[in-house]
């Protein structure tokens, strides 16, 4: 008797994974205004202060984050401003990776002004495509890998940001060696979602917009996935959603967001983009009326090839929001 109540403890005790995902979501594509505010303010650049680079001979670098300046949490740029401006030796404290880090500056007098040398930003604004919405938990997803601060390259540290409705003006096309880019007009009127995470296989968030009427996909697991033919869904042009002919030709479980090599074989998209372009990062693949990835990297030496991820791994993440929001 005593064994089976240490077995029941014992089984009891192990973890269990329950996904609170639908097998059924709502299915993006649409072009989406993605901004996003960071925690503390990013050193992207320097100037010199009557011809000296005052702040890169303090010891700061370009991806330092900003934190506190003497003591005094910095929530953004205007902060910022608000609390320098006098001749004295500020100590800020600054993130550089996962390490905070103390540096001294003085602030150099030039054109009746006191300056820093730091060129500094905390906040971004881009495109990219909506992957999907889980129509339970209004659980969004979107780009499949991500957010980074363009001068350092290193990953942006999330506050908060919204994504809004938005559509596609003009597309520069791919060529090889460079990838192309969309263009589109934000609406910042309409806000269609709260970002909260913005993790290494994509960005997530609660959407806020209506659902009625959108077209439900059933989820496709990753060993359903074949090689062959499949599309992507995406905009090329305003706010119209298309399906474009693609062609898998590898399945890779072992890499955690380069899951699926694949080709663009649709005449139309290759004639108006060259290949995968900038903003269409995170446009759904579909493989026999499933949806089975998510559109995430392009190989710039040959722009119709590119990288989806797996759509388990964008849905696993996502739900992760649910738990810590209770």
């Amino acid at each position: 008797m005593k064994r089976w109540k240490y077995l029941l403890l014992i089984i009891m005790l192990l973890p269990i994974n329950i996904y609170a995902y639908s097998n059924k979501i709502v299915i993006g594509g649409e072009t989406i205004g993605i901004s996003v505010y960071s925690k503390g303010v990013y050193i992207v650049g320097f100037y010199d202060v009557n011809g000296e680079n005052i702040a890169s001979k303090a010891g700061f670098q370009v991806g330092d984050i900003i934190q506190e300046i003497d003591g005094v949490k910095i929530e953004n740029a205007e902060s910022l401003t608000n609390i320098l401006g006098e001749d004295k030796e500020y100590t800020f404290s600054i993130l550089r990776g996962n390490q905070t880090k103390k540096i001294s500056l003085k602030l150099l007098k030039e054109d009746n002004y006191y300056k820093t040398g730091l060129y500094v930003k905390d906040q971004i604004t881009g495109i990219g495509t909506l992957s999907y919405v889980d129509p339970e938990t209004k659980v969004f997803a979107s780009l499949g890998h991500d957010i980074l601060e363009s001068n350092s390259l290193s990953h942006f540290l999330l506050k908060d940001g919204a994504i809004y409705k938005a559509e596609v003006s003009s597309i520069k096309k791919s060529t090889r060696g460079n990838a192309g880019e969309k263009s589109a007009i934000i609406n910042k009127n309409q806000e269609i979602g709260k970002i909260e995470k913005n993790e290494i296989n994509g960005i997530y968030g609660i959407y806020s917009n209506d659902l009625t009427d959108k077209d439900l996909i059933i989820v496709g697991g990753k060993s359903e996935i074949q090689r062959g033919e499949a599309k992507i869904r995406t905009v090329i042009k305003d706010n119209k959603i298309e399906d474009f002919s693609i062609d898998i030709m590898a399945l890779d479980e072992a890499d955690s967001t380069k899951n699926i090599l694949f080709e663009i074989t649709d005449k139309k998209l290759l004639e108006n983009t060259g290949g995968i372009v900038q903003g269409m990062s995170g446009s759904p693949i579909i493989q026999n009326n499933k949806i089975i990835g998510v559109v995430n990297y392009v190989i710039v030496d040959d722009a119709t090839k590119g990288y989806g991820i797996f759509i388990e791994t964008m849905l696993k993440e996502g739900d992760k929001i649910l738990s810590s929001n209770t």
